[in-house]
């Protein structure tokens, strides 16, 4: 007992401390207290002042005015550092938590749609547009349409820090979700580097999968420097960000066809559809199942660390009201 009750104090107080990170200002208890609900936390105004006190003690939190509190260096490395176990499988879970809050209507093409957040240098965002313009013109992106917010205003579920200016691009779970609605489960397998020749995917050269990793493999792909996104581009040839799925073959028609009306709406990003147990991209697939290969929603920011633009980039962050995605077009 005396174990699992350290660990759910280390949960309210990593709660509280994502609460702060994601403040500009300085929060009080019963600020916390409010909030920390969308957390999965449970705490009173009374408790939380409570821990607030104890991490002022352990130097995570600092006292700002009578009840204010700010987060400490010390208290992001606690972030960072978190609950490994929290982190086992975080890829996995993540999907499935933005596919069932997605809720885009095909019809009305209205409703949230998942995106990744990338944070760029604001005196550098011109010329990574510039970069990233080929990438969605060619296609090789979940969607075209994007949103953007500056320093200091709230994008999603955080504050857009100081310096930085957020791009969202949409997230290859839209269609996760949008089957979902459709009654159609879809198996997300794991994140890879796809190989293209000729403009056309030839085999994935690595690949992580999802349920054992703590991070988007998008992320990791791109810190290592792994693609070259802007060689597809130019010349046809290179090495992108891709993902792979795998659903009922029986559910086949029913996917084309909700592939088809997405694509209408602008998002899109399906590269190969496998017949049933047939290998796809050199991925065995097992029987009664059709393999499903997505490029990734991050290419285009892969192509502007490629140049040199550095970007902060956090897939499967969170989610967007559709209507308020605008085309890449107009920002450049």
């Amino acid at each position: 007992m005396i174990g699992s009750d350290v660990q759910e104090v280390k949960r309210k107080v990593i709660a509280i401390l994502k609460i702060l990170r994601d403040s500009k200002e300085p929060l009080g208890a019963r600020v916390i207290a409010h909030q920390i609900r969308m957390h999965g936390v449970e705490l009173g105004e009374r408790a939380v002042r409570y821990h607030l006190k104890m991490m002022d003690e352990r130097g995570l939190t600092r006292l700002v005015g009578r009840d204010g509190r700010l987060i400490t260096d010390a208290g992001l490395e606690e972030l960072k550092s978190a609950l490994v176990r929290d982190k086992v499988g975080f890829a996995i879970s993540r999907i499935e938590l933005l596919a069932f809050r997605t809720a885009f209507d095909l019809e009305k093409r209205t409703g949230l749609v998942p995106v990744n957040i990338s944070y760029f240098p604001k005196d550098r965002f011109g010329d990574a547009l510039r970069v990233m313009k080929p990438v969605f013109e060619k296609g090789w992106c979940v969607s075209d349409l994007v949103a953007t917010a500056r320093e200091g205003e709230r994008f999603g579920d955080a504050i857009v820090p100081r310096g930085k200016i957020a791009l969202a691009t949409v997230c290859s779970i839209v269609i996760n979700g949008t089957l979902l609605k459709a009654g159609v489960p879809m198996d997300s397998r794991f994140g890879g580097i796809l190989q293209i020749r000729d403009n056309k995917p030839l085999r994935f050269v690595e690949l992580i999968h999802y349920a054992g990793s703590s991070m988007d493999p998008s992320e990791v792909f791109i810190r290592a420097g792994m693609t070259t996104v802007t060689e597809v581009v130019k010349k046809g040839e290179g090495k992108i960000l891709a993902n792979y799925r795998e659903i009922p073959s029986i559910c086949r028609p029913l996917v084309e066809d909700v592939m088809a009306r997405l694509k209408k709406a602008g998002m899109g990003g399906l590269i190969a559809m496998g017949n049933p147990s047939e290998a796809v991209c050199e991925i065995p697939v097992d029987m009664n199942r059709s393999g499903v290969i997505l490029v990734g929603g991050l290419n285009p920011v892969a192509a502007a660390e490629e140049a040199g633009i550095p970007a902060e980039s956090h897939a499967m962050s969170t989610i967007l009201d559709y209507q308020s995605l605008i085309k890449i077009s107009t920002l450049i």
